[in-house]
């Protein structure tokens, strides 16, 4: 067993042996400027490497997206302004979409509607918005019905933007 051990390291060394052939890549002094922060300039101008400091590193402070969307959409921001009596269980405005929580007036606590809103598009149009509502109709705590109501709950949802 030790002998089949043995060339196997033999085999994989040569392997890597033969692999070389003298020159180590980017090994040409000549190439590359004698100052450090030239050769990282140069190295990250020909897109090998990266920085961890500076305008466009990882911990350079302004990282992250640009998120325009919510601040200058005024379609987003009418959005929310209507829906703003609702808890919303989930808001992505980078993804575009608007998801209120069940909700319930607090005079028939057996029945609560939900709200979706998804943007289609940045333009400030009524068919730029997807708006669904869903109403939930309990019994008892553990026999609900959720259904979709279509009409003219959302076509107030609508003009009210």
């Amino acid at each position: 067993m030790s002998k089949i051990k043995l060339l196997l390291i033999i085999t994989i060394f040569s392997f890597f042996l033969s692999a070389c052939n003298g020159k180590l890549p980017g090994g040409d002094a000549r190439k590359f400027p004698p100052d450090p922060e030239k050769r990282v300039e140069q190295n990250l101008k020909e897109g090998r490497g990266f920085r961890l400091t500076g305008d466009n590193g990882l911990f350079s402070g302004g990282g992250g997206g640009v998120f325009e969307f919510a601040s200058s959409n005024e379609l987003w921001r009418a959005s929310l302004d209507t829906l703003d009596f609702m808890p919303l269980s989930s808001v992505n405005y980078s993804g575009g979409i608007i998801i209120s929580d069940w909700y319930s007036d607090g005079e028939n606590l057996n029945e609560s509607i939900k709200i979706s809103i998804r943007f289609l598009s940045n333009e400030i149009r009524s068919d730029a918005l997807a708006i669904k509502v869903f109403n939930k109709k309990c019994e008892t705590e553990l026999r609900c019905r959720i259904t979709e109501i279509e009409g003219n709950l959302v076509l107030e949802i609508k003009k009210k933007k």
